[in-house]
């Protein structure tokens, strides 16, 4: 399995996914809305979540516990990626109308 850091991530993927993304009509607020919740659901999500292990060697408690005490938030992350990625509104009410 190979695993890209989140910044080498944002430099090597969106300039692929941006130009397809805009033929379908996504905007790109939106679409990187979108990527940035992918992201973080990404960094802490076992075995490989680097924001797990930091939080582990930060407060010194062990990885199982840090796995359950983020478990509310990983859920409360997928449900909010679910919401703005069918319901564009509510990323987009700030922006305005396109054009």
């Amino acid at each position: 399995m190979n695993m890209v850091e989140i910044f080498s991530a944002i430099i090597i993927v969106v300039p692929l996914i941006v130009p397809v993304a805009m033929q379908y009509g996504v905007d790109p607020v939106h679409l990187g809305i979108i990527f940035l919740l992918n992201l973080e659901i990404g960094y802490m999500t076992p075995p490989l979540g680097l924001n797990l292990f930091l939080s582990s060697l930060r407060f010194g408690k062990p990885l199982t516990e840090v796995y359950r005490t983020v478990l509310p938030f990983f859920l409360l992350l997928v449900s909010v990626l679910l919401l703005v990625t069918y319901f564009p509104e509510l990323s987009l009410w700030l922006v305005g109308p396109p054009g």
